[in-house]
């Protein structure tokens, strides 16, 4: 049985995307590159993404739409949905492993949504047993401080312990905003450089379509759900397949 990677977009504060970044990630390398993923949502207490299906699963029932595309996706990779683990985060890695070592199946990747506060000792033990974390970040001064300070606790405090299985950690820039100068990035870049702290390449754009989720009576397209991927006309300039290439090679997958 190998090993599946565990990844994290995590961070402490709230509207750096983290959770719309879990998703997305997971919707596109499962149903899209065909790898086996397994979400693991310890985002507690207000548990998120099992939200976000939950009202998937609604849309489901009600929008023929809908429906449609998730049958035709469905007769078309011959999978169901990946499955989510609501757990809290104290719990996480023996009920994530507990599935894993079942063998029922053989994921590639399992992906935690953290909850953003790194000071409880739950959080930080199942952080420091990641082996990758993607810190979102957004030239934004409230959630800049507070992601790079998230970055450096982690830095200093849990990857300097015994027993972290944190191979690298990166900060990605997301909800880039087109008119601001490139050279900012740049100048914020040098900053967690000096502070030793890896930077993707990839940026993500602050684009209406990341929050593009089904409807219950309208028949639109959907970028961001659990039960579909993103759809192929919105995927174009959301630098979503970029970032997962990118990371995909980073993990090796």
């Amino acid at each position: 049985m190998k090993e599946p990677v565990f990844i994290a977009f995590s961070t402490q504060k709230g509207g750096a995307g983290k959770t719309t970044l879990t998703v997305l990630m997971a919707s596109y390398l499962y149903y899209v590159r065909g790898l086996k993923v397994l979400v693991v949502d310890c985002d507690y207490p207000q548990y998120s993404i099992k939200e976000m299906r939950d009202r998937d699963v609604e849309i489901l029932r009600i929008n023929s739409a809908f429906k449609k595309n998730f049958m035709e996706q469905r007769e078309r990779i011959q999978r169901d949905p990946y499955p989510i683990l609501i757990t809290k985060p104290e719990d996480a890695l023996d009920r994530a492993r507990a599935i894993i070592e079942s063998g029922k199946e053989d994921y590639d990747i399992v992906l935690f949504d953290l909850p953003g506060t790194i000071n409880n000792p739950g959080v930080a033990k199942t952080v420091s047993l990641m082996d990758y974390i993607f810190c979102p970040v957004a030239a934004d001064k409230l959630i800049l401080e507070s992601s790079l300070a998230f970055a450096m606790k982690v830095r200093d405090e849990i990857m300097t312990v015994s027993g972290c299985s944190v191979k690298d950690m990166y900060m990605l820039w997301n909800l880039v905003d087109a008119r601001e100068k490139t050279d900012l990035y740049e100048r914020y870049e040098e900053v967690f450089e000096e502070q030793m702290l890896q930077t993707l390449k990839t940026r993500l754009p602050d684009a209406k379509k990341y929050r593009r989720e089904g409807s219950k009576d309208a028949a639109r397209a959907v970028f961001r759900s659990t039960l579909l991927p993103p759809d192929k006309n919105l995927l174009k300039g959301s630098r979503l397949v970029e970032l997962a290439d990118e990371i995909l090679g980073i993990i090796k997958l």
